[in-house]
C-alpha cells in the first residue's frame, strides 16, 4: 500500500492556511520546500523565513487508516488549492518502505584529508588499515556530507594532534572530537545546546572505543567543568553558525593556551569579514579556505593562532 501525496505551489504567505486545512483534513505530515532556488541561511533570533515560493507536499496515511479509502483527494487537492490561490497542485503516491534503511541508503564511506574516513556504522570500510571513524549521526548534525564538517575535519587531518585537548564547541554527532582523539588527540571536551547531539557524541565515542577520552557535556555543564579543573585547550574546534561564532570570540580565547589553535566554519562568503574583526584582537588569522559546492553554495573556514 502507499501514502497519498498532495502538492501545492503556492506564496509563502498562503503557506499557514494550507497547513491549517491539511491538518483539518486529518493530513499525518506537512512539507515544505524551496519551489525557486533561493537558499535560506541563518535566521535572526525568534525567526522562521521561508522561502517566497514554496512547494507544500500534505501527507495522508491511506495504507493504515481505512477512513481514507472513500476520499476523493483529488476533489480535496483542488478545493484546497483554490482557497490558499495556489499555482500549481498535483498528487503523488509514496510507495511504503522500510524508512529506517531507507535513509541509511543514500550514505557511503567518506575520504577526507589524509589517511582519515568516515565510514556509516552500518557499512564495511573501503580500506581496513586506514584511519576508520564510525559514525551513526542519529539526529544531530555533522555526516561529514556536509561542506562545514569536512572543512574541519580536512584541517584537523592536517594537524599534529599528539597529546593535545581538544574543545570541540558545536559537537553535533561528535565527528570532529571523535576524529581528533583518532587522529592522536589525548582529551576532547566536546560541547553543544541540543540534548540529542549529547547522546549522539558519547554514542558515537563508544564505537569508536574513545569513551574514556571524550567527555561531552551541555554548555551550563562544561563552564562549570572548565572552572573547576582550569582546562586549558590546545586546540578549539566551532562548526556553528556566524552569529555565535562572533559572540563567542572572546570567550574561546579564554579557554585556549597562548599559540594555541581555533578553525571556524559554518560560514558563507559574505559572513567571513564580519567573523575575522571579532577574531582579530585575539588572533593571528589565516587566509580564508573556500569550499565550493556542486550546487554553488560557497561555503569558507577560518584557522587562526591565538596571540601571546
Amino acid at each position: 500500500m502507499a501514502w497519498q501525496q498532495i502538492h501545492l505551489q503556492l506564496t509563502k504567505d498562503q503557506v499557514e492556511l494550507a497547513e491549517a486545512l491539511f491538518y483539518e483534513a486529518e493530513a499525518v505530515s506537512i512539507l515544505l520546500e524551496d519551489a525557486g532556488d533561493e537558499p535560506l541561511f541563518e535566521p535572526l533570533p525568534n525567526e522562521e523565513p521561508l522561502w517566497a515560493d514554496v512547494i507544500l507536499t500534505a501527507i495522508f496515511d491511506t495504507h493504515t487508516d481505512e477512513r481514507f479509502l472513500s476520499v476523493d483527494f483529488e476533489h480535496l487537492a483542488q478545493d484546497i488549492a483554490a482557497t490558499v490561490r495556489a499555482s500549481r497542485v498535483w498528487l503523488t503516491t509514496l510507495d511504503d518502505k522500510d524508512w529506517t534503511r531507507e535513509w541509511m541508503s543514500h550514505y557511503t564511506p567518506i575520504k577526507c584529508q589524509g589517511n582519515l574516513w568516515i565510514v556509516p556504522q552500518w557499512l564495511n570500510a573501503p580500506d581496513p588499515d586506514a584511519i576508520n571513524l564510525i559514525l551513526d549521526p542519529g539526529l544531530a548534525f555533522g555526516t561529514g556530507y556536509h561542506a562545514t564538517t569536512r572543512l574541519c575535519l580536512d584541517w584537523l587531518s592536517e594537524q599534529d594532534l599528539t597529546d593535545k585537548i581538544v574543545i570541540d564547541y558545536g559537537c553535533g554527532s561528535g565527528v570532529l572530537g571523535v576524529g581528533a582523539l583518532l587522529l592522536g588527540a589525548k582529551q576532547v571536551l566536546a560541547v553543544d545546546i541540543d540534548p540529542q547531539a549529547v547522546l549522539a557524541t558519547r554514542q558515537n565515542a563508544k564505537l569508536n572505543g574513545v569513551s574514556d577520552k571524550m567527555l561531552v557535556f551541555l554548555p551550563e555543564e562544561f563552564q562549570a567543568h572548565q572552572k573547576e579543573h582550569h582546562i586549558i585547550a590546545d586546540v578549539i574546534t566551532a562548526n556553528i553558525l556566524a552569529k555565535p561564532l562572533i559572540h563567542f570570540a572572546p570567550y574561546f580565547a579564554t579557554l585556549l593556551k597562548n599559540g594555541g589553535q581555533i578553525v571556524l566554519a559554518g560560514l558563507i562568503e559574505n559572513q567571513t569579514e564580519d567573523v575575522k574583526n571579532a577574531y582579530s584582537p585575539y588572533f593571528k588569522i589565516d587566509p580564508p579556505y573556500h569550499y565550493d559546492t556542486p550546487d554553488d553554495h560557497h561555503w569558507h573556514r577560518l584557522s587562526a593562532i591565538k596571540l601571546t
